[in-house]
């Protein structure tokens, strides 16, 4: 399926503001993309600026001011402007270590992810106690936030903070889409899932896989083998290859 809105060929800054925004009015911008636009990229006031907030739409902005720790811009037009896949896809993926993760979010909202729940598995080698759980959590927030701004995507997925294996199948419930689990020994491709009319649950291990105990917990939540080829991928390739072999088979890649 291609956009009918791509992206604009001249090279427009693209910030993510986490308030409402309205046409007519002034938005002081946050102080980090501020700093960027003034002291690295230099621009002056009155350069165009595309501004989004998660809520869908782009806001056609311009420079107002740039004083040292208070930029600001001026909303000037507002269009709904949707790049998102028609498969909805989820990825739940065992937490991985320092960058693996921010790597993995990253990539994962570039391909058109709808939400990312970190899942703790029994071989997970992050230990989150609830005060680093909720600061990682905001700083994964912050890396799909980014990672929106780069591809242009105006609804941000959403990220949850990282529950055991168990709780987070639990709490799915009776959510239509399909379930797979990447396991190596799994006999179906992504050729063999389908049209997934309902989207898809992926879920990727650690580091160190999957267990046996994992696998069971996962096989009674409704998940299925998923298998990527005859050799095994690392945590931070498998789940993204995954999701570009869905795109490819059943959603906006094909």
């Amino acid at each position: 399926m291609h956009d009918p809105s791509p992206l604009p060929t001249m090279r427009i800054p693209r910030i993510y503001v986490p308030t409402p925004l309205s046409v007519g009015f002034v938005q002081q911008l946050p102080e980090q993309a501020g700093e960027h636009l003034a002291r690295v990229l230099r621009l002056e006031a009155g350069h165009p600026l595309i501004l989004f907030n998660g809520d869908g739409c782009e806001y056609d902005a311009r420079l107002a001011t740039l004083a040292k720790r208070a930029v600001s811009a001026e909303v000037m037009g507002q269009r709904h402007v949707s790049r998102e896949s028609p498969l909805r896809l989820t990825l739940i993926q065992g937490v991985a270590r320092g960058e693996k993760m921010d790597w993995v979010l990253q990539k994962a909202t570039e391909l058109g992810v709808v939400r990312i729940l970190p899942v703790v598995t029994e071989r997970t080698e992050v230990r989150l106690d609830e005060d680093r759980a909720g600061k990682r959590l905001a700083h994964w927030q912050q890396v799909v936030a980014s990672a929106c701004e780069q591809c242009g995507r105006n609804t941000l997925p959403e990220v949850v903070a990282p529950q055991k294996l168990a709780l987070a199948c639990a709490a799915l419930g009776d959510d239509p889409a399909a379930r797979f689990a990447l396991l190596p020994e799994a006999e179906a491709g992504p050729r063999e899932v389908g049209a997934l009319q309902q989207g898809a649950l992926l879920l990727v291990g650690p580091e160190g896989g999957l267990s046996e105990q994992d696998i069971a917990i996962a096989r009674n939540a409704g998940f299925r083998g998923l298998r990527l080829g005859p050799r095994i991928l690392r945590t931070e390739t498998a789940g993204i290859a995954a999701i570009a072999a869905l795109q490819a088979t059943a959603g906006d890649f094909s």
